[in-house]
This record gives structure tokens, sequence and C-alpha cells, in this order.
């Protein structure tokens, strides 16, 4: 008899996941999962947009590293709350993995909840852990073929964040083309162009950000 192992460990997460989801229903705060590459920019980001946000918004967030608590001590500066995960080798975060925080968080003082995955192309996008939606960060530095050979992330995010657009006069790399290859992948995906260096961009995600809170509340 053929046992098919990752479709059972896929639905035992999906199970715990949809557990998470309704508690944070219960508590009407918006989560959504933080996926990229490594050094694409997502701690950045979410050190921007919490002190951008400071005064409209209450925001916590789940740092997941295979090792170390490096990037939960650069939120932890910015004031949020921030629980860190180590997975000691696991190229993603779960829903049993996100369980284990929820004793660190008062849900009622929150108004969104990030959860920031294990920097990978992959396995982030195959596993849900409970969010509202998946959002990704995709770097100049990373090149446009990306959408074409990872599509599920791209298929999967309700939002991408093209990142580090300060650095275009020195890469080899077309914003639009990114833009296409990724509407091929997921025609409803709705783009951000950004720098964390130089602020741009960060306003027009931040207001997005904010509809999506007020449309779920």
């Amino acid at each position: 008899m053929k046992v098919s192992v990752v479709k059972n460990i896929l639905a035992a997460n999906d199970r715990i996941a949809q557990e998470n989801r309704a508690i944070f229903d219960e508590n009407n705060l918006l989560v959504f999962n933080l996926m990229s590459s490594p050094g694409a920019g997502k701690t950045s980001l979410l050190e921007k947009t919490i002190l951008a946000l400071k005064d409209h918004l209450k925001i916590g967030v789940i740092e997941g590293d295979i090792q170390s608590s490096q990037d939960a001590e650069r939120i932890a500066e910015t004031g949020a709350p921030v629980v860190q995960i180590n997975t000691g080798g696991a190229c993603h975060l779960d829903g049993n993995m996100i369980r284990d925080t929820f004793h660190e968080f008062d849900f009622d003082a929150l108004d969104l909840l990030v959860v920031e995955n294990v920097g990978n192309l992959v396995c982030p996008a195959e596993f849900k852990v409970g969010e509202d939606f998946k959002v990704m960060i995709l770097s100049v530095t990373e090149g446009e073929d990306k959408p074409a050979k990872y599509p599920l992330m791209f298929h999967e995010s309700k939002a991408l964040l093209i990142s580090k657009i300060d650095l275009l006069p020195y890469v080899d790399c077309s914003v639009e083309r990114i833009r296409e290859e990724a509407l091929k992948v997921n025609p409803d995906l709705v783009i951000f162009e950004i720098s964390c260096k130089t602020g741009e961009g960060l306003d027009a995600w931040c207001d997005w950000l904010k509809e999506e809170i007020k449309a779920k509340a």
C-alpha cells in the first residue's frame, strides 16, 4: 500500500492552521505570513512598518529563523511585542510552531500579527499557519526570473513587495519584467515597489495594510 506522507503532513498542518485562524478571527486580529529568500529585507520592512504605524496600530511579530535571535532583537527595539521561533533546521514555520507562541501575546491588545517566516522561496508557501493571507518580498538583487522559477510563492501570496529599488541603478534587473512575470502566475497580486533605505513606496504599503485591517474589523 502506498502511503502519501507529504499529503498527511500537510493535512495535519492545515487542521492546526484552521484552529489558529479561528482564534485570530475571534479576536478580530489580522495576520499575515511574510515570506522571502534570505536577505530580501523582511525584518527591515517590519521595522519600518511598525515605526510608521505605531500611532495607529498595535502590531505583534513572530520571528522564524533556523538559529539566533538577531531579528527578534531588532524588532524588540521598535517596542513591538515579539517572539522568536528557532526551527533548528526546518526550512519553514508551521501551524503548531505558531500555536506554541500564543501564550506570549495579548491578542486583545493587537490589531495586526505578522509572522516573519524562515528565509526560503519554497517551503513557506506550502504550509499555512492560520494567516489571513501571505505576503512575499522579492529584492531587485535577486533578479527577474524568480516568478518563473518559484511560482508557488507568487501564486499563494496576496501582495508582492519588490524591495531595494534604490539599488536599481547598480543591478541588471527590470521591475516591469518582475511585474509581468509575477502577474502571469497570479493576476490578482497586489504589487508595491519599495525601498526601506529611502522610504519610497512604504506609505502606499502601510495604507494598504490599514485598509486590510479595517476590512477585517
